[in-house]
């Protein structure tokens, strides 16, 4: 019965040339050349791409004048043919900028659209522009344009998001909370420590970002669909014309070569990653108070009045693992696909359109909620608790020439007697202490400082004043150079 529906739709059935589908093929492939018919105007659907990838109608319209100059030079096209295929270009390019480019039924993709409307503003010379290339080498090429810029713009969003962090750092730099492991409380740390240690993870990823863009930012154009250029066009003409630092080294290679939108994709599930670690820190912190959010990054509820919700933090968690998604899920796109160009490539686009938005979206957010939050100096206190400075208690010892393993040993019999006592370890009495060690002298009650057991830790990267700021003036002038 299924079977017999189907081929009694009309678009299943074996039509003749009366009957045969109607949809347009756009004037790349009309009827009368390898096609006789139209598509079926659901497979028109299926197969356009114009909906999404005109995003790049800026980087396929350079990438077009470019190509212009590049076949002017090698004498496919003369000089007045070029100058009119450029400046047909310039008019495509200014009805996009204006908002009055029209798209029209047949404009498959963002580069048939474009080659359309120059044909229509300077007539045949428009399909000249063709010579030698395929969309394969000119999408590879838009996509390449499009990416870097992107990536680009986010190094900025990076560096703001960086700065804004390390000057928010220095401002609370006074404040002390409890460290944690396992989410156990460990020992004490400041404030802008704790704050500082997810600027270091975006400093890392800024720089993989930096390390990425150099293999996105190589020309493919003059590939051609996969065999090379026939007309001897200068790629490295095309590249120094279009910004690209190179050219790709093999034209099979170049045109399905997507590594560089796969390693976009792993890089924003990686920050979006530690974004979300700093966003679950951050949540924690609010609900014991020890952060209090500003309104502009919380809701309500709709039954409960008295609800703030840290929704922009659990919405910067939660776009981790699409991010993640993303990045699997167009690598397993890639993992079967024979050389060279499949049009499974095209479904690169949407992905990495999202990925750039989201992570714009999420670096705008969180420099938003870095900096209107507000610490709270007295309930980040409240955290601390004397038996955080028992290894400051082993450390006593160390200084006095006692090993650390027998110090260890010595501290945690120290932790236990208070337990049992059921009192806090820095209320046990020098005689107490001297029954499980007689080492111990008056001055061991100094031990109970957390701001100096904090200014203690003064190498490079730990908690005490002067290192912390070392960390602020460094990802400041890191910042910089973004």
């Amino acid at each position: 019965v299924l079977l017999a529906l189907f081929i009694s739709t009309p678009t299943a059935t074996m039509a003749s040339e009366e009957t045969a589908p109607t949809g347009a093929r756009g004037g790349l492939f009309g009827a009368g050349g390898r096609f006789k018919g139209g598509t079926d105007p659901i497979m028109e659907k299926f197969n356009e791409s114009l909906s999404f990838d005109k995003r790049m109608w800026a980087q396929d319209i350079r990438g077009s004048i470019a190509y212009a100059k590049a076949i002017n030079k090698c004498g496919i096209i003369t000089d007045e043919e070029c100058s009119q295929l450029v400046s047909g270009l310039e008019q495509v390019k200014a009805e996009w900028a204006a908002g009055k480019f029209v798209e029209k039924p047949g404009d498959e993709d963002i580069h048939t659209a474009n080659e359309r409307r120059l044909t229509e503003i300077i007539g045949a010379v428009g399909g000249k522009l063709h010579t030698g290339r395929s969309r394969n080498d000119q999408v590879a090429t838009d996509t390449r344009l499009w990416a870097v810029e992107a990536e680009r713009d986010i190094l900025k969003d990076m560096a703001t998001l960086l700065e804004a962090g390390a000057e928010f750092a220095e401002q609370h730099i006074d404040i002390l909370m409890a460290g944690y492991t396992h989410l156990q409380p460990a020992q004490p740390i400041r404030f802008s420590h704790w704050l500082m240690s997810h600027m270091s993870a975006l400093m890392r990823d800024a720089e993989r970002l930096n390390d990425l863009i150099p293999r996105a930012n190589r020309c493919p154009l003059g590939s051609g669909a996969l065999a090379g250029n026939a007309f001897g066009v200068d790629r490295e003409f095309l590249a120094a014309e279009l910004g690209f630092d190179s050219v790709t080294p093999n034209s099979l290679d170049s045109v399905c070569d997507r590594d560089f939108v796969a390693e976009f994709l792993m890089w924003h599930a990686l920050m979006l990653t530690h974004l979300s670690q700093f966003a679950e820190d951050l949540i924690i912190t609010n609900m014991l108070k020890g952060v209090e959010m500003d309104d502009a990054y919380a809701t309500g509820s709709s039954l409960m009045p008295q609800k703030k919700n840290p929704d922009a933090l659990e919405l910067l968690r939660g776009k981790a693992g699409m991010a993640l998604g993303k990045a699997v899920g167009f690598t397993a796109t890639l993992k079967g696909l024979p050389r060279a160009y499949n049009k499974d490539l095209q479904e690169d686009k949407v992905p990495l359109f999202e990925a750039v938005d989201t992570v714009k979206d999420c670096l705008a957010i969180a420099t938003g909620v870095i900096c209107t939050m507000r610490p709270q100096p007295k309930n980040l206190m409240k955290a601390l608790c004397p038996e955080m400075l028992a290894t400051d208690l082993a450390d006593y010892l160390v200084r006095k020439g006692v090993p650390f393993r027998e110090t260890h040993h010595i501290s945690g019999a120290c932790v236990r007697l208070a337990e049992e006592s059921e009192v806090s370890i820095d209320t046990l009495t020098l005689e107490q202490l001297q029954n499980i060690d007689s080492r111990f002298e008056e001055d061991v009650m100094k031990v109970w400082d957390y701001e100096v057991s904090v200014e203690r830790k003064s190498s490079i990267g730990g908690t005490a004043k002067a290192s912390v700021k070392k960390q602020i003036d460094d990802c400041i002038a890191f910042a910089k150079t973004l």
